[in-house]
């Protein structure tokens, strides 16, 4: 194997291990960095090649789950963890031919693109978004055994035409792409659950014959006028590959803060009394209120409120106290919906989909 740069790096780590550990690396251990090395610089002349207007297949993978990680954990072990993750994950992206374009905190956006003598972009892309599942799945189990909180992983995937290139100054300067359809690969994985796989409805037009999904779902993102149809991708028959699914929530939940007027139902009478409430979080079946007192679970509520973001206003919506704790001198209350109109139901789903596009 002869690349002198190369060569000439392995020399330089071989002398800085052999100064810090006092002996040096073996041979087989020289051979592997040398391998390493080259498998680095061959990535970064496939991202250099990238350099202008193609067609590729992004993939955006971001990690659920370091919230509670850490609340409970030191940042030692929170750096250890991430590191641990995005090592797992970023081999399966090599293995895979793909190429890490930014990683962004706990979130890794992959380019994949036509290599020759490799299958196509899109399928290659969607092999490595079902073995990176399959990786974390593995390692909650190392987790498990260590008592370290389990972390997940949500990934959106969309295909499309982007501009590449090396952007910056002489200070700084990166390789990345950019253009509409990065944008929406983002808002396809902010509405991806834990453990689940999204694609755009372009993606599934390219490889339909290849994998099981579902029907497609209709979303509004920030920056479209008009809903995006999104598919779950479920298995990849050909390659005996099952997405390992970890939320099955009924839909997803914003956080906001919406003022809320309620009315306390007694049997098929509206209690003419005002209670000031504050919706904490909206879903598509249900929401979360800030109560200045306690209402009993099973009570039912008529409430009244304004969707700024959809310009409507939500009047003569029922909903039930399902559960209710106190917090700081307030009531926290979770609502699920009992009687909603036609007209009020899909204003509700937009506003909770354009939050969470927005996140």
């Amino acid at each position: 194997m002869s690349n002198t740069p190369v060569n000439e790096l392995v020399g330089r780590l071989q002398a800085l291990v052999a100064r810090e550990t006092g002996s040096p690396l073996s041979p087989q251990a020289q051979d592997e960095m040398q391998t390493l090395l080259l498998e680095a610089s061959a990535r970064g002349a496939q991202a250099a090649s990238l350099a202008g207007v193609h067609e590729v297949t992004l993939l955006l993978a971001d990690l659920r789950g370091f919230t509670v990680l850490a609340a409970t954990r030191s940042a030692q072990e929170v750096v250890a963890v991430l590191n641990r993750c995005l090592a797992r994950l970023s081999a399966v992206v090599f293995r895979h031919q793909g190429t890490i374009e930014q990683f962004l905190g706990d979130s890794i956006r992959v380019v994949f693109s036509d290599v020759p003598g490799e299958i196509d972009h899109v399928e290659r892309a969607l092999v490595c978004a079902v073995e990176m599942q399959l990786a974390m799945r593995d390692l909650n189990l190392e987790h498990l055994r260590e008592r370290v909180p389990q972390v997940f992983l949500g990934i959106g995937v969309n295909t499309g035409t982007v501009m590449a290139g090396r952007f910056g100054s002489d200070l700084f300067s990166q390789y990345t792409v950019i253009g509409e359809e990065v944008n929406l690969a983002s808002r396809i994985e902010a509405f991806s659950m834990r453990g689940q796989i999204l694609m755009s409805e372009f993606t599934y037009q390219r490889c339909w014959n290849l994998v099981s999904a579902t029907a497609p779902m209709q979303v509004w993102v920030k920056g479209h006028s008009e809903p995006v149809d999104m598919r779950e991708l479920v298995a990849i028959p050909a390659r005996r590959l099952k997405v390992p699914r970890q939320d099955f929530r009924r839909s997803h939940r914003a956080q906001t803060r919406v003022p809320c007027l309620c009315q306390l139902v007694e049997g098929d009478d509206v209690q003419p009394r005002i209670i000031h409430a504050t919706i904490l979080d909206m879903g598509y079946h249900g929401l979360m209120l800030e109560l200045p007192e306690r209402i009993e679970p099973q009570r039912v509520l008529q409430l009244e409120f304004e969707l700024a973001l959809v310009d409507f206003r939500a009047v003569g919506v029922y909903a039930r106290v399902i559960k209710v704790k106190q917090e700081r001198g307030r009531w926290i209350a979770g609502m699920e919906f009992t009687d909603i109109s036609e007209e009020c139901r899909p204003k509700v789903q937009m506003f909770v989909q354009l939050l969470v596009a927005s996140r």
